[in-house]
């Protein structure tokens, strides 16, 4: 039988301080079918285009977490790459850790997310010094345009102006994204090439670039968007569409 001399000379077990922030929130990856395809091909299409620079890390839906200490501080941008950083594999993004927020954002907007999109996550990108954030509304039913793109300016996002194609530039990309009849696609200017995904099927029905004076049309494959795309709403109905499904924007705590 062991006894202690005193009372206050009773060992203890010691414990573990380590913080642990998870990799895992309990969301799914996509609110839809929809949304996952548009952000599974997308990924593959910057993982190919940025497989030869290895200083480039592109990722997605995995949590970063902004706040040393506390895992209760984390956000999971749908797409996000990062320069100089180099090609890992990550279960999460630790901002302290890394050095650096992501150079470049991007959120697959819905019915369930526009306004937190458009709200507290613009917010907390611009704060965290995140250069390039873009939205993208596959439904084109709930943000102001189907596709937004923002750039920081004295620590404030300032929107981009569509080019004479319609598309909108990322200068931290270096690529041009627009939106047609068939989806999203992502245009290289300096190759002039649309993207490709990982599986040499290019985003677009075509090869390069079409002619200045006429806006293009992306033509995207049919497993981007499904077999069918339904045609787009006139003005009007669209219009009518999205003051029924919105509502109010509320204010969101980091």
């Amino acid at each position: 039988m062991t006894t202690y001399a005193k009372e206050g000379q009773i060992p203890s077990i010691p414990t573990d301080t380590t913080i642990y922030y998870p990799d895992a929130d309990g969301k799914p990856m996509a609110v839809s079918d929809l949304h996952r395809r548009i952000l599974t091909r997308t990924l593959q299409a910057l993982d190919a285009h940025f497989e030869q620079q290895p200083e480039v890390y592109v990722s997605g839906d995995i949590l970063m977490y902004y706040v040393e200490g506390d895992p209760r501080k984390s956000v999971s941008p749908d797409v996000q790459v990062s320069f100089g950083l180099g090609k890992k594999l990550c279960q999460t993004y630790l901002v302290w850790e890394e050095g650096k927020p992501p150079d470049f954002a991007m959120e697959f907007s819905s019915k369930s997310t526009y306004d937190r999109d458009l709200g507290h996550k613009m917010r907390l990108y611009a704060s965290l010094g995140i250069q390039d954030y873009f939205l993208y509304d596959a439904e084109g039913l709930y943000l102001p345009s189907p596709l937004m793109g923002f750039t920081l300016v004295d620590g404030v996002y300032a929107p981009l102006s569509g080019d004479r194609d319609g598309g909108l530039h990322s200068a931290m990309l270096g690529l041009d994204f627009h939106v047609g009849d068939a989806g999203l696609g992502l245009y290289d200017p300096v190759a002039g090439t649309w993207l490709q995904t990982l599986l040499n099927q290019p985003l677009h029905g075509q090869n390069r670039k079409p002619n200045a004076q006429i806006p293009p049309k992306p033509a995207l494959l049919s497993q981007k968007h499904g077999q069918n795309r339904k045609p787009p709403h006139d003005n009007r109905k669209r219009h009518a569409l999205r003051q029924q499904r919105r509502k109010p924007h509320n204010s969101e705590n980091n």
